[in-house]
């Protein structure tokens, strides 16, 4: 399998963090947030972590569940 290219790495990664970020600032634990997105914790947790190419979908969960506009996460 092919290694991911850099930039793309990077852009995970600080999608993570954005998330983190405002999980953060609501008090919310991953598992919460993950339940409220209606996503399995451990995805949350690889999200958070910048190892997942998130779909569409995903992030309008995410952003619905944090009470953002999705163009807020990226």
């Amino acid at each position: 399998m092919p290694a991911v290219a850099p930039i793309q790495n990077d852009r995970r990664v600080a999608f993570g963090h954005r998330i983190r970020e405002l999980r953060l600032q609501l008090g919310l634990s991953q598992e919460a947030l993950a339940e409220l997105a209606g996503v399995h914790r451990t995805y949350m947790g690889s999200v958070e972590r910048g190892e997942r190419n998130v779909s569409l979908d995903n992030i309008y969960r995410f952003a619905d569940a944090l009470g953002v506009d999705a163009g807020q996460l990226l």
